[in-house]
């Protein structure tokens, strides 16, 4: 079956479902202009400094960079802050928002399950309740040395960045319990201190959202093997079904390959590409 073909059956199914489920990695973002750190050769075309450096994401997206070397590493987070600060979505997520209002049969709604950390969702007007962001957002912020369990905003920190050597050149943010340096609230490598448990309540929502919904329709976008977490959360629920009928579509550039189950659809294809085309499909038939 070709890729307009397999978008046509899923746009099927999406209009027959009552519950829509969004999971979505790295490659959701790259239509907007984000980076989606593919290899190192991906990570150091966004972030030149650490070519020069000869460190890779895993290097430098660790807890350990913050004691050894704070200022790169508020740097590199800095960055980041600013840059989801200024992206504007592209047209896929307002899509996803339209539908989740529109459809007639889609009564539970949409819930998202991302890995993104940049709040893209929330930025279009998905519900923040309604988004599980399972490796945090960059949007928060914790202490470093875990002297609490609490987060708060990072709205008021706005990094200054040198970009070329990529150091942090204004004050660090600071922890308002011990006063020591503070960090964003994102799941990192070799990471035991991320305080996941501002996204618990989420993920307890979504379990009894998933079980509320009959006819739940699946769209995975930009999600890689890399880091599988995104990928192995929708295939669960392809492989073990709690729902009366589930249908799946993986968008995916490099890696479409699916699971063989009925209504699995896999196809190479950039996420915007594909939802013009679903919305195309839909309002075609």
């Amino acid at each position: 079956m070709d890729n307009k073909s397999k978008l046509i059956d899923f746009a099927e199914h999406l209009k027959q479902a009552d519950g829509l489920l969004i999971t979505a990695g790295a490659g959701m973002g790259v239509d907007s202009g984000l980076p989606d750190f593919r290899g190192d050769n991906g990570f150091w075309t966004a972030y030149p400094p650490f070519q020069r450096l000869g460190k890779s994401f895993i290097d430098v997206a660790t807890p350990q960079l913050f004691y050894t070397e704070p200022k790169l590493a508020w740097g590199f987070y800095g960055l980041r802050l600013n840059q989801y600060r200024e992206v504007i979505p592209h047209n896929g997520f307002h899509l996803l928002k339209q539908w989740t209002e529109i459809l007639p049969n889609l009564k539970h709604g949409s819930f998202v399950f991302t890995s993104n950390v940049d709040g893209e969702f929330q930025k279009v007007g998905f519900d923040d309740d309604k988004v599980f962001e399972c490796h945090g957002s960059i949007h928060w912020l914790q202490c470093l040395d875990n002297c609490t369990r609490d987060i708060w905003s990072a709205d008021s920190f706005v990094p200054v960045v040198d970009e070329y050597h990529c150091q942090l050149i204004n004050d660090f943010p600071f922890c308002p319990h011990c006063g020591g340096m503070a960090r964003p609230n994102i799941l990192m490598f070799d990471d035991w201190k991320w305080q996941e448990e501002h996204q618990s309540p989420k993920e307890y929502q979504l379990e009894q959202w998933l079980f509320n919904v009959k006819k739940l329709a699946i769209i995975e976008l930009g999600a890689g093997t890399a880091i599988p977490t995104v990928r192995k959360f929708g295939e669960r629920l392809i492989c073990y079904p709690i729902n009366e009928s589930v249908s799946f579509l993986r968008v995916n550039l490099r890696e479409p390959h699916v699971p063989d189950k009925a209504n699995c659809f896999g196809i190479s294809m950039g996420a915007l590409v594909a939802l013009n085309n679903i919305q195309e499909a839909m309002y075609k038939s």
